[in-house]
């Protein structure tokens, strides 16, 4: 019964988030933070795969994050909505309930898919060069998507909004929020399966000695492949959850900043903690919040205490240490057999 723990506190999470949305305890403003947290642990649990567990070092991750967005923006609308570029819904609004997750999914396989182009030259590079291409990358990928004009171009893509209205007026639930919360939940359970897998030990070899690694015959080659397109299909599920969370989509929003604000997540939490990303990107959500009406200059403040938190604690709030291992009683709640 101890094992059903977590579930069980999921589940009352769920329900009350669930409550909160549809009796308007929480407002629209607490809403939107709350997804964005949502999306902040996809993202920052994804890259600590690269950056943390396989000890390589990624810059681009906003690039496939885009991938996703865009992908599963434009087979919603084109599916489930009335649109001024694809015209009738291919499928009609109905099925917007039921084929969304598979949407979702579309734009994580494209974002993977993207993720093996980057991982095929990253075979032989480490360190620099590996963020010297992840960069390039994310840059290809923004200026492509901004002279595809059917698009939008560099106006952006819209029309989100009238997907999830078709949801909710089919099932009256706020249909973003639960599905923010069900793409975290399984997010985090497949980085976890994966890491403490077989497979996902041959990923922290690589972290300790890719030569040693390869003498023990891991194959680093496919373990380096799989890591990024997990890594990078999980960005772009993030990207389909943030595109209609806001309605809208544009490529400004995933500039190098953006990479840069989700590698500060996972250099806060820890390299290769999974608790660590987590910890991180709820408490980065809120801290930009907090500084949003510094505007621009809370881009001053975020990079100091990242500065400050390098000089006083470089391994980050949690190092390389899971919950568990600050709290051994946790794991009667919660085991895992990798």
């Amino acid at each position: 019964m101890k094992r059903l723990t977590v579930p069980a506190l999921l589940a009352i999470l769920f329900a009350a988030l669930l409550w909160g949305a549809m009796s308007g305890e929480l407002n629209i403003y607490w809403q939107s933070v709350i997804m964005f947290m949502g999306v902040n642990i996809i993202m920052s649990s994804s890259l600590n795969i690269i950056n943390g567990n396989m000890g390589e070092f990624s810059c681009g991750h906003a690039g496939f994050m885009a991938v996703g967005a865009y992908v599963s923006s434009v087979l919603s609308v084109a599916l489930f909505a009335k649109s001024s570029t694809f015209g009738a819904p291919l499928l009609g609004p109905a099925f917007a309930v039921w084929l969304f997750p598979v949407v979702l999914l579309i734009g994580g396989l494209a974002a993977a898919l993207v993720g093996l182009l980057v991982a095929i030259p990253s075979f032989k590079t480490r360190g620099d060069y590996l963020a010297i291409i992840t960069i390039a990358a994310s840059y290809i990928v923004k200026s492509t998507i901004e002279n595809i004009g059917i698009i939008g171009g560099a106006r952006g893509f819209m029309g989100m909004g009238r997907v999830m209205d078709a949801m909710e007026n089919t099932i009256h639930l706020p249909w973003i929020m639960i599905w923010v919360f069900l793409g975290t939940v399984f997010s985090v359970w497949l980085i976890r399966r994966f890491i403490y897998s077989t497979f996902g030990k041959g990923v922290d070899a690589i972290s300790q000695d890719e030569i040693a690694a390869e003498i023990m015959s891991v194959n680093t080659n496919r373990v380096k492949l799989v890591a990024f397109m997990v890594s990078c299909g999980l960005a772009g599920l993030a990207g389909g959850l943030f595109a209609h969370i806001l309605g809208y989509v544009n490529p400004g929003s995933f500039t190098i900043l953006k990479s840069t604000e989700v590698m500060v997540m996972v250099y806060m939490g820890g390299m290769g903690s999974l608790s660590g990303s987590v910890i991180a990107a709820v408490a980065m959500t809120l801290l930009m919040e907090a500084l949003r009406p510094l505007q621009i200059i809370k881009w001053v403040v975020i990079p100091l205490l990242l500065v400050l938190l390098m000089q006083f604690r470089p391994e980050g709030i949690m190092g390389r240490r899971e919950l568990v291992d600050i709290f051994p009683g946790l794991r009667k709640f919660y085991t895992f057999k990798g």
